[in-house]
């Protein structure tokens, strides 16, 4: 089969078969990315000489794994984007050019990023409420400092990913993904109970996950399906990568906007705790840090079950919108908001009826009452929008995906730096700590407003 007809299938297949084929292996891909951390933070939590003070330090390094996921999805996604609507067009020489261009890219960006960690490591740490105590900012150090040195892998293996499904293979970006975790899962409990590393353990046990799925993308590039690579694949082409990075802008921001976000919640959490009651002795001090992290991290699991059915259909949507099928991209997009809502559904409904189950998972039995009461009220209040947070999500990707980098970009950087960093910055002044957790459904319910308007809009462009 030539390369120019490989892909011909997303123009004739079934919308729902297609959305199964290339959602399903993404969110496996993005729920086992999403494990790293959290398998990370289970194993922390349960471990009695780390506890709520391992918990909180995951809590306040877990944004710098996210900037460095946000590099890696705006070229990773761009690229996955621009490629698939190159072979839609059956443009194979930008397309293969813009996969090498990805790649030079990636190893670049990552190598400046470690770098910006290991140099201001501890000014980076207490602007994220690492110093809310001293037992909190040592862990929190250990750990982040072993994280950094995975950068450049985890963020390779990252921006690979939706490349390797835009070259037709969702399932082995989901299998190299999936190892990487499975490595993780095994030496987490060794080297945290066995060896006692603690956080050093934690920490080395993710990066030799990334380090086997950076191989494996790797490999990929060298047995690719619709994109043949060539030396001249690996030129640098600065207009080039302008134009796919461009695609990614949308996927950058959300990620970065969100750390935004975790700056002012996990801040307004150290802050505003220091003035509760409870909260402001100094030996409860880290409860409000490590259980926004619990929170955080289920929330995780499901906005990665979301973006992974919407960011599946990338390929699904670019190659349509080139080949000019909006029919075909209209169809999916009602099935695909159909289905983010009933995701949306099923989590509200466990995080309302079940927060104990949720809680005792990451060591609540060997913690205070006081951790469990704020936990059980912090999944209550914080998560009680979550359907209307699922259907934004894929609203932003989807937008993407058509092209539209500017409308997709607008609507991120609206819920998450204007309404989420203003809302926690504001909320706090009236209802204190309960106001960080009143900024997450007010932010969601105004984004939903704005998201209707556009996707009414998109919708008539689709009839067109």
């Amino acid at each position: 089969m030539s390369e120019t007809n490989v892909n011909a299938f997303l123009e004739t297949e079934k919308i729902g078969k297609l959305m199964r084929k290339y959602a399903i292996p993404c969110i496996i891909s993005l729920l086992v990315a999403a494990l790293y951390n959290i398998v990370d933070q289970l194993f922390i939590a349960n471990a009695s000489y780390l506890g709520s003070y391992g918990n909180a330090a995951n809590t306040v390094v877990y944004p710098m794994t996210v900037v460095a996921l946000a590099f890696a999805v705006m070229i990773g996604d761009g690229c996955c984007a621009f490629v698939s609507i190159a072979l839609g067009k059956r443009e194979m020489e930008r397309a293969h050019r813009s996969i090498g261009n990805a790649v030079v890219l990636s190893v670049i960006v990552s190598l400046i990023l470690t770098a910006i960690y290991f140099i201001f490591m501890d000014p980076i740490l207490t602007a994220f409420g690492g110093r809310v105590n001293e037992e909190t900012f040592h862990h929190s150090k250990e750990y982040f400092t072993y994280i950094a040195m995975g950068v450049p892998f985890y963020m390779f293996g990252q921006a690979m990913n939706p490349i390797i499904r835009s070259d037709g293979n969702p399932k082995y970006a989901m299998a190299s993904t999936l190892i990487g975790a499975v490595i993780n899962m095994i030496l987490d409990p060794i080297f945290i109970y066995a060896f006692h590393w603690g956080m050093m353990g934690a920490a080395v046990a993710t990066v030799l996950g990334q380090v086997a799925t950076a191989i494996l993308a790797v490999w990929y590039l060298f047995h690719p399906r619709a994109v043949q690579l060539n030396r001249e694949s690996f030129r640098i082409d600065l207009k080039l990568q302008v134009e796919f990075l461009i695609l990614g802008v949308c996927s950058f921001l959300a990620q970065i906007s969100l750390v935004a976000a975790m700056a002012a919640i996990q801040n307004m959490m150290v802050k505003y705790g220091g003035r509760h009651e409870i909260f402001g002795q100094p030996e409860y001090a880290q409860i409000p840090m490590a259980v926004l992290g619990i929170v955080m991290k289920f929330f995780q699991i499901v906005i990665s079950i979301v973006i992974g059915m919407a960011a599946g259909c990338i390929p699904v949507v670019g190659f349509n919108i080139g080949a000019n099928r909006k029919d075909r991209v209209k169809e999916l997009l009602k099935k695909l908001l159909t289905a983010e809502a009933l995701v949306g559904l099923v989590a509200l409904f466990i995080v309302e009826l079940f927060p104990h189950a949720l809680i005792n998972l990451f060591g609540a039995a060997n913690e205070s009452v006081y951790y469990t009461e704020f936990a059980v009220r912090s999944f209550r209040i914080y998560l009680c929008m979550m359907v209307l947070a699922c259907v934004n999500k894929a609203a932003f990707i989807f937008l993407q995906s058509l092209g539209k980098a500017f409308e997709s970009t607008m609507l991120s950087m609206v819920r998450e730096v204007v309404f989420g960093v203003g809302f926690a910055l504001l909320l706090p002044h009236f209802f204190g700590l309960d106001g960080v957790l009143y900024s997450m459904p007010v932010s969601d319910v105004l984004t939903f407003i704005i998201s209707l308007i556009v996707l009414r809009n998109t919708w008539k462009y689709l009839s067109e």
